[in-house]
């Protein structure tokens, strides 16, 4: 997930610029077998620091790849530069889910 918070003031025609740019970057990574889907998302207010992100699925070599990548590095510094609340969270879903409760469940403490 590459989240943000809000364009910084003044640089607001710079971060629709950037969003373009992002769009047609993921729409060829998509295109091109390396992402196996994206979308863009816009949240409520909600007083919280974090209204948009990018949700990109792939698998862990495909995110590495990508996140390794000149272009995904050049990204974020713009990013940086433009948008308050710069943000790049992995997660996990699917398949992997029942894996990672069953590990999980396996560290709790038993109670006497």
């Amino acid at each position: 997930m590459f989240g943000w918070n809000r364009a910084i003031p003044g640089r607001e025609g710079m971060a629709a610029e950037l969003f373009a740019h992002t769009v047609n970057y993921y729409t060829q990574l998509k295109s091109s077998g390396q992402l196996e889907s994206w979308e863009p998302v816009f949240l409520n207010r909600h007083g919280g620091d974090l209204n948009g992100f990018f949700l990109l699925k792939g698998t862990h070599e495909q995110l590495d790849t990508i996140m390794s990548s000149d272009e995904w590095v050049d990204l974020t510094m713009r990013a940086e530069q433009y948008l308050q609340g710069v943000g790049v969270i992995t997660g996990y879903s699917g398949s992997v889910i029942p894996e990672l409760m069953n590990r999980w469940t396996k560290t709790i403490p038993s109670q006497r």
